[in-house]
């Protein structure tokens, strides 16, 4: 891809994201209030950020951490929650084939945001989706260090009603892509299937449960259906 494609493609990415910015940026100041007050220091708190770059992870690991939990239980924990990467990371492999140190880049700053954002544009590439992913990394991590300053006189962000956001946002991605029987099926069988799970077991392993079935589901239905059929096969004699 020559240059001003891949910065056209990425600046797209990027401003795809920015809508989102509304609720990254409260939970990444709360998640560094967090941190710092159980214990961990500036470094630490946004080290978490740089190198681990998963909301609802970093949250579990500050509490395990502030409840005196041992590390090999955070990281397991930190593992459960994400395992659903794996689904993501096989979709996007048969999408969006990559180099391999392309993939590399794209695995540590996949987030469920970036994923969506992809998977709904007609025509992905590694620079929309390294667009996607900065543009939840850089907030995410420049609000994270001035939370870190801040301290602890900001506001509980679920006070602020931002927390409607990212379900919004997937929202508005997927009814586009209900077009017809098979796709409103699987939907609405993964969609229950995760809110009835995560009664009882965490969200990362609810998705993951849901995203399996809904995936075997869907392969089930669509191998009911006849393959279309070639316009420019010629017609037997």
């Amino acid at each position: 891809m020559s240059r001003p494609h891949f910065f056209r493609d990425f600046l797209r990415g990027f401003q795809a994201v920015l809508p989102l910015w509304l609720g990254i940026i409260p939970f990444s100041l709360a998640y560094a209030v967090s941190a710092r007050g159980a214990g961990l220091g500036m470094l630490d708190t946004q080290l978490m950020s740089v190198l681990v770059f998963a909301g609802s992870a970093q949250f579990s690991a500050v509490g395990l951490f502030a409840a005196g939990a041992s590390g090999v239980e955070i990281v397991l924990t930190t593992l459960l929650l994400n395992v659903r990467h794996v689904l993501y990371g096989l979709s996007l492999s048969r999408r969006l084939p990559l180099l391999p140190g392309e993939r590399w880049i794209a695995a540590h700053l996949l987030t469920d945001e970036a994923y969506g954002m992809v998977l709904a544009e007609p025509q992905p590439s590694f620079a929309y989706l390294l667009g996607t992913e900065l543009s939840i990394f850089v907030p995410w991590n420049l609000f994270t260090l001035a939370g870190s300053i801040i301290g602890q006189g900001l506001p509980d962000p679920s006070r602020l009603g931002v927390d409607f956001v990212f379900p919004l946002a997937f929202l508005v991605l997927l009814i586009p892509m209900l077009r017809g029987r098979v796709e409103l099926t699987v939907a609405v069988l993964s969609g229950g299937l995760a809110f009835a799970v995560s009664r009882v077991l965490p969200g990362g392993i609810a998705l993951l449960i849901a995203g399996v079935v809904g995936s075997l589901v869907g392969a089930l239905l669509t191998a009911e259906q006849p393959a279309p059929r070639d316009p420019t096969e010629a017609e037997a004699p």
